[in-house]
C-alpha cells in the first residue's frame, strides 16, 4: 500500500499555514523523520481575496482558478488527503469541484469534521468567530444545521476587532496587546463553547489560552483528528 501523502493548499495566509504545519508535526510524533507521512504545502499567498470574492465579487472566477490549480497540483503529486488551511475558502469548494471533480474524496473539509466533532460532544450551540467573509456566506450554519448545531454570530460592530486579531497574525505582529485584547473578547462573549474559525486565530489563541476560561473548538485540530484516524485505519 502506498504511503499517504498530505497536500496542504495554505498561504492564506502564510504565518497561519507555518502554525498549521507545526500542529500538524506535533499530532503524528516519529522516532525517525520518515516514520512520518509526507506532507506537500503549496503557500499560495499570492491567491485573491476570498473575503472581497464573498462581499464584492471581486476576481471569484480567478480564485476559483488559483484553488483549482493547486488542488490538482497537489493530487497530481499523490495526495492523498488535501487541506485548505483558509476557512474562507471552503466557500468555493462546490465551484472547485465541479472543475476537479476527483479531488472531493481527497479533501479534509475542516468545518463539516468540526461540526461532526461538536456532535459528539454534544453541544447545539456555538458562538463562531470567523472572517467577515465566512460570517456573511453563512457556510458554518449551512453544514452544522444538520447536525442539529446553531451558530451564533459576532455583531458587525465586531467585525473590526476580529479583523484586527486576523491581520495582527497575517503581518506577524501579535504583541501582549492583541493577546489580552483577544482573552477579553472571548471570555465576555456567550457562555458557550467559541469556534476559532479563522486559521489565524489559533495563533493568537496559543500565545494565551490559560487565561482564557471557555471552551474552545478548533477545525484545525478537527482535520489533523481526521488524518490521524486515516492514517491509523491504513496501517
Amino acid at each position: 500500500m502506498d504511503k499517504p501523502i498530505i497536500g496542504i493548499i495554505g498561504g492564506m495566509g502564510s504565518y497561519a499555514t507555518a502554525d498549521f504545519f507545526k500542529r500538524l508535526l506535533d499530532a503524528l510524533p516519529a522516532k525517525k523523520e520518515w516514520d512520518r507521512p509526507r506532507i506537500i504545502i503549496d503557500n499560495r499567498c499570492d491567491m485573491p481575496s476570498r473575503v472581497r470574492a464573498i462581499l464584492y465579487d471581486e476576481n471569484r472566477d480567478e480564485l476559483v482558478a488559483e484553488i483549482t490549480k493547486s488542488m490538482r497540483m497537489l493530487i497530481e503529486n499523490g495526495a492523498s488527503h488535501v487541506i485548505l488551511a483558509c476557512n474562507t475558502s471552503h466557500v468555493f469548494l462546490d465551484e472547485v469541484y465541479t472543475k476537479i471533480p476527483e479531488a472531493k474524496p481527497k479533501v479534509i473539509h475542516i468545518i463539516d469534521e468540526l461540526g461532526k466533532q461538536i456532535k459528539s460532544d454534544g453541544h447545539h450551540e456555538v458562538f463562531l468567530l470567523a472572517s467577515e467573509g465566512t460570517i456573511e456566506t453563512k457556510i458554518y450554519s449551512n453544514y452544522f444545521g444538520k447536525y442539529g448545531i446553531e451558530i451564533l454570530y459576532p455583531e458587525e460592530k465586531d467585525f473590526s476587532i476580529l479583523r484586527d486579531f486576523i491581520e495582527a497574525v497575517k503581518q506577524n505582529e501579535v504583541d501582549r496587546q492583541i493577546a489580552d485584547n483577544f482573552v477579553e473578547y472571548i471570555n465576555s462573549a456567550y457562555d458557550c463553547p467559541i469556534i476559532l474559525g479563522c486559521t489565524e486565530l489559533p495563533a493568537i489563541y496559543a500565545k494565551c489560552k490559560d487565561k482564557i476560561s471557555k471552551k474552545i473548538y478548533d477545525p484545525l485540530d478537527a482535520a489533523i483528528n481526521k488524518i490521524k484516524e486515516d492514517l491509523k485505519n491504513e496501517q
